[in-house]
């Protein structure tokens, strides 16, 4: 995956800060619908083997696998363990609010995975990123 970026620092150990910008599920015209809560430019480090300059453009690459994997365990796993609790209370013969109740704690148990497995590998298997040019 790449992304346009610009240098804002140049670090020692062909590091570099860069600052990409945010996009928008609505198409980056903000103006339009003012509900973009957050800011609008990320800043990150990112390994400068091209010897990129303080100001310049770059574009910068991650591998998308581990985007991929972040994004698997943040949406979709929580989601699965809804349903699965769900179908599993169902199966069992539970009543519908026990069903829906069981079925919140699945999602409840998706979260607490989510956040645990964040803390565990906070320094491990972290998105890198590369000044490709």
């Amino acid at each position: 995956m790449t992304q346009d970026a610009i240098v804002t620092k140049v670090l020692p150990n062909d590091m570099a800060e860069v600052a990409v910008a945010r996009t928008t599920a609505c198409g980056g015209n903000c103006g339009s619908c003012e509900s973009c809560i957050f800011q609008s430019e990320l800043k990150t480090l990112a390994r400068n083997t091209i010897g990129a300059r303080i100001g310049q453009k770059v574009v910068i690459e991650s591998k998308s696998s581990k985007i991929y994997g972040a994004a698997l365990l943040v949406y979709i796993m929580p989601l699965v363990l809804f349903i699965a609790a769900y179908a599993l209370a169902y199966v069992s013969g539970a009543r519908e609010g026990i069903c829906i109740a069981v079925s919140f704690l699945g999602l409840a148990l998706g979260a607490a995975i989510m956040v645990l497995s964040q803390r565990l590998k906070k320094d491990k298997n972290q998105i890198t990123f590369d000044i490709i040019r």
